[in-house]
Parts: C-alpha cells; sequence; structure tokens
C-alpha cells in the first residue's frame, strides 16, 4: 500500500547490523530479484571497504523504511592531482513508495551532507530525465571522463559543489568493489 500523503523523513543510517539488514532487504525488492542480491552484495561490500565514510541514508514514512542510498569515495584522476570525490549509488526506493519524493528527498539529503563535509563533487550513473531533476548533468560537459565505455555519455551525471576548483577535471575512478561486482555500466 502506498502512503504517498505520509512525510518522508531521512536519516542517517547507523551502521549497525539491525539497520544493514533493512537496507538489505530494502536493496533486493527495489532492484528486483535479478539484479536485487547482487546490488545488496555491492552495498554490503562498500560498507566494508575503506571507500565508505558513513554518508548512508534512510528513508523512513510512518516510522518504515521505505529507502537508501549512500556515497562511497572515488577519486578523479586530474592532471594535477588525484581528487577525492563521491559516488551516489545505489539508490534503493522500496516499489509501492515509487514516485511519491522518496528518492528525490535520499538524494538531496546525501548532496547536503556532501557539500557541508567540503566534498567537490557527487558522480553517478543512471538515468538522466531523472536525475536532472535533481540537480545532476552530464558529466564530460563539465570536463569529467567515464570510469567504463560501457558507461552511456548521458547516464555520467555529475553535481559539482562549492569547493570544486575549475582544474578539477578528469577521469572518475571507481572504489574497486563496483569492478569486482560487475557493477559498472549497462549490464
Amino acid at each position: 500500500m502506498t502512503t504517498s500523503g505520509a512525510p518522508t523523513t531521512v536519516r542517517r543510517q547507523q551502521a549497525g547490523p539491525s539497520d544493514r539488514a533493512v537496507v538489505r532487504d530494502l536493496t533486493v525488492w527495489a532492484f528486483g530479484p535479478g539484479q536485487g542480491p547482487v546490488v545488496a552484495d555491492l552495498v554490503e561490500a562498500l560498507q566494508d571497504s575503506d571507500a565508505f565514510g558513513g554518508l548512508s541514508f534512510v528513508a523512513e514514512r510512518n516510522g518504515q523504511p521505505i529507502g537508501h542510498t549512500m556515497l562511497t569515495r572515488g577519486w578523479l584522476d586530474t592532471p594535477a592531482a588525484l581528487v577525492e570525490v563521491l559516488v551516489l549509488s545505489p539508490l534503493s526506493v522500496a516499489p509501492d513508495h515509487q514516485r511519491t519524493g522518496v528518492g528525490r528527498a535520499l538524494v538531496a539529503a546525501a548532496l547536503d551532507a556532501a557539500a557541508a563535509d567540503g566534498w567537490p563533487a557527487v558522480f553517478l550513473e543512471g538515468d538522466p530525465a531523472y536525475y536532472s531533476r535533481l540537480g545532476f548533468e552530464r558529466a564530460s560537459a563539465r570536463g569529467f571522463t567515464s570510469p567504463s565505455p560501457r558507461i552511456p555519455d548521458a547516464a555520467f551525471q555529475v553535481v559539482t559543489l562549492a569547493s570544486r576548483q575549475s582544474w578539477m577535471t578528469g577521469a572518475l575512478v571507481y572504489p574497486d568493489r563496483f569492478w569486482a561486482f560487475d557493477c559498472v555500466g549497462l549490464r
């Protein structure tokens, strides 16, 4: 049952076992039986990696978890230096709560946290029709290069934040967990 009229609250996820189990269940449910288990395994591997800095968010309605997203550290290989940036992935919303603003609330919370912490940019690969409404733009238009040729140019997107400097252009480098689970580009 969809409760689109109920307010959505977003909280920073605690790293405890109960939250992790909830996030796993949400991810499997959101991505379905085909992709869900692999994406849920990716989430757990990212949470256990050095790339995870605790930037994980759970959306709730009426006290029930209905969505999740997280930010992990990646790198921008610029001509001048390797710069740490963030990657938003995955965005999971329970199917009966999709198209009710949950994804928008999760992405907004993630971007607000990234800006507050002084990160220069947040990258993702996803539907440009959806993510452009949330402030993302085609990354190649800003001088960024995709980490894989399997990512269509329009799907490789970025939000640049206040701490980004103009020299920060180059290739995005994903954390190794994305490669280990083959969760890069079209599958």
